[in-house]
């Protein structure tokens, strides 16, 4: 852990995933993802407050509700900690584009007079994150990341370093991508992944304090444009659809399931490099490591 004390030290304490087949990290790391029906948002977390909001943000509340549980964060009656001291990183490449696609359209077509009070709000570049932040009460510093294919990763990292910072003594780390169609023609008739994973890190005398379970410490973080990929590095099957901006958060989702069936070596999560402008790698390691 370089020079890392306990008192910087980050670790990983909750994590969820939900996608097509796999509502679990011991699924996103056992083997081969067979796909399956579409994730219902309503199934986790109820109907109420989902009418009128996108994709992205609906299933950000359920990865988000799913995660706080996995880290004992969230009881009947709300969080389990202070408000101030949880805050939330949210991932997206794509997240409300649909949104924005259709307000667009409505502004060109009939003016603003045409356009929902209902529909405008939800055309904020924020809105994943701050969605979320509001319904499960995280009034810890509030940040929507959407850089490419490291942006999961740079999520991961910018929640750790406001953690080491003092910022908050934890954050909720969301990465979703949704499917439909204004992604999809986005991305040349391919398709997005539809679904995402959570992740809570916390301060790791944070996580002492309350008897937290670990689940894995976070190592070094670097960005450059040759991040190498090693043999054995996870991919996201090809045939569930891109994860772009979900893709860090779901490779440190599968190194949890890992740690978690009892694997102690240490996990490097990669995205970008090679073809792409910018690389980003993350070293995580075993529950025990200091």
């Amino acid at each position: 852990m370089n020079e890392a004390t306990t008192e910087t030290t980050v670790v990983v304490s909750g994590a969820a995933v939900l996608l097509p087949g796999a509502d679990t990290v011991a699924a996103l790391a056992g083997g081969p993802l067979p796909g399956g029906t579409p994730v219902e948002p309503a199934d986790h977390v109820g109907r109420k407050g989902l009418r009128y909001k996108d994709r992205a943000t609906q299933l950000g509340y359920a990865l988000t509700a799913a995660a706080l549980r996995d880290a004992g964060l969230l009881g009947e009656d709300g969080l389990t900690v202070p408000a101030a001291t949880t805050g939330i990183v949210a991932s997206s490449n794509f997240g409300n584009l649909d949104t924005v696609a259709r307000a667009l359209d409505t502004l060109r077509e009939e003016t603003v007079t045409g356009t929902s009070p209902m529909d405008l709000p939800n055309a904020s570049s924020n809105v994943i994150a701050s969605s979320a932040a509001i319904r499960y009460g995280l009034r810890g510093p509030n940040l929507m990341v959407c850089n490419g294919e490291t942006s999961g990763l740079d999520a991961v990292h910018w929640a750790a370093t406001m953690i080491a910072a003092g910022r908050a003594e934890r954050f909720l780390v969301l990465g979703v991508e949704p499917d439909n169609e204004v992604v999809r023609r986005l991305l040349g008739g391919g398709r997005a992944v539809d679904g995402g994973a959570a992740l809570v890190l916390e301060a790791r005398v944070a996580a002492t304090a309350r008897d937290a379970t670990v689940r894995a410490v976070l190592g070094p973080y670097r960005r450059a444009a040759d991040a190498p990929r090693e043999p054995g590095h996870w991919e996201l099957p090809a045939h569930l659809g891109s994860a772009s901006g979900a893709f860090g958060v779901l490779q440190v989702a599968a190194a949890v399931g890992w740690f978690d069936a009892g694997r102690r070596e240490p996990v490097r999560a990669v995205a970008g490099g090679a073809d792409h402008d910018a690389g980003a790698d993350l070293l995580l390691l075993a529950p025990e490591a200091a």
